[in-house]
């Protein structure tokens, strides 16, 4: 993904900034293999809510705050159960469920379930968006 910026120096949208390799690493799901390093370190998981953007802290309902009780993943039972085609309160949902049914057994299942997702390709982009919008808070 490119850095070009508007006149006003905000970024454009993602479908615009998105270029062919990119879009390649992101429909094979490569670009997550970085994130392996951060595994490595011991400060996320294979398994857990995905990390999200900083900005969207202060965003966050009481329950929806519970998703950092477990380390950060770079799967999750919302990825596995739909991705990004899942609106951001589906996600949150999911997020709280897994950190309160947390287990060895359910993290092989997202595991192996995403195997299965990358090879489906399903969800890697919101419809109608090149990624997924930007999250604005609950109603």
């Amino acid at each position: 993904m490119t850095n070009e910026k508007d006149m006003d120096g905000n970024l454009l949208p993602d479908d615009i900034r998105l270029v062919p390799f990119g879009i390649f690493l992101r429909n094979t799901s490569l670009d997550e293999l970085p994130e392996l390093y951060n595994v490595f370190k011991g400060e996320m998981s294979l398994v857990g809510p995905r990390p999200l953007l900083l900005e969207y802290l202060s965003l966050y309902t009481q329950e929806q705050f519970r998703r950092h009780e477990v380390k950060p993943g770079i799967t999750g039972w919302a990825q596995v159960n739909g991705r990004n085609n899942l609106s951001w309160e589906d996600k949150f949902r999911l997020d709280v469920w897994y950190v309160d049914h947390w287990s060895l057994g359910l993290d092989m299942k997202i595991i192996l379930q995403t195997v299965v997702s990358i090879f489906k390709r399903d969800g890697i982009n919101q419809p109608g968006q090149a990624t997924a919008e930007k999250f604005k808070g609950s109603a």
